[in-house]
């Protein structure tokens, strides 16, 4: 059974020193994703940023795998530029 009370409330945002506790990397981790645009969605809100918890969830799931030969799954890549196969650019 559902919370009503709290079903009408927005997603709760974290800031980056939470967010980075959250998913288990560290502050400077986090914020090299958001530099390099590899990280998960952020909002900039007052100078300050702040990430949902159900963006955090899902950028996460991106690396969910059943096995270490699982390839289907999507893949979070490492926080530093990408290459341009790794944007999907020819």
């Amino acid at each position: 059974m559902t919370n009503r009370r709290n079903a009408d409330l927005p997603p709760r945002l974290l800031r980056t020193q939470d967010a980075a506790r959250f998913l288990g990397i560290s502050i400077r981790t986090l914020e090299k994703h958001r530099t390099y645009g590899t990280g998960p969605l952020y909002r900039k809100i007052g100078g300050r940023v702040l990430y949902a918890l159900n963006d955090l969830e899902a950028w996460s799931a991106t690396g969910t795998r059943k096995s270490t030969s699982d390839t289907s799954a999507g893949m979070v890549f490492p926080a530093r530029p990408l290459t341009p196969e790794e944007r999907g650019e020819s």
